[in-house]
């Protein structure tokens, strides 16, 4: 990245950040859009300038805008909610890219299933004391065992987007 970010530890700011995700639906006539309500994380950034850090989403706060569907996605047919209530995301690589881009490498646990999950994240903004990250990627949601697919009606990866900012935890 061409902007240094300030060695040390960051707390997610919860209320300026947001996790959302969408997925195809009716052959791919719907696309379903739902926002996680809860979230909290951290990360650090070393003095090499490497980052890692932690992601976590209450699966059951997921608002799709149908208290129904909602439901369903919080029962063992999709996010399992009562056996499993986070989703985490942990980062344990980055690496720089072309201008305020970084390739980051990690784990995507869901359902108690963790996957290695790679992706890209532009640095939106920087200064001092806050850190804006930017990113979306795509997810297979079978691999995560959330295989429910009535009719076949569901197609495709569910995408990932998130914007995370994040403010200095030992200033």
């Amino acid at each position: 990245m061409t902007a240094a970010v300030e060695t040390g530890l960051w707390q997610l700011d919860t209320t300026a950040s947001t996790v959302a995700i969408r997925h195809k639906t009716m052959w791919g006539l719907v696309t379903v859009k739902g926002t996680f309500g809860v979230i909290s994380g951290r990360g650090e950034v070393r003095p090499d300038g490497s980052a890692v850090g932690t992601l976590t989403l209450d699966a059951a706060s997921l608002d799709t805008s149908s208290a129904k569907r909602d439901e369903h996605l919080r029962s063992a047919d999709f996010f399992d909610v009562e056996h499993h209530p986070e989703i985490t995301v942990a980062v344990r690589s980055d690496a720089p890219r072309d201008g305020d881009t970084a390739q980051f490498e990690g784990q995507l646990t869901v359902r108690g299933i963790s996957r290695t999950q790679s992706f890209t994240a532009h640095l939106a903004e920087v200064s001092a004391g806050e850190v804006t990250l930017e990113t979306e990627f795509a997810v297979d949601r079978e691999s995560f065992g959330i295989g429910w697919n009535q009719l076949g009606m569901m197609r495709g990866p569910a995408t990932a987007k998130a914007t995370l900012r994040f403010v200095r935890a030992d200033a």
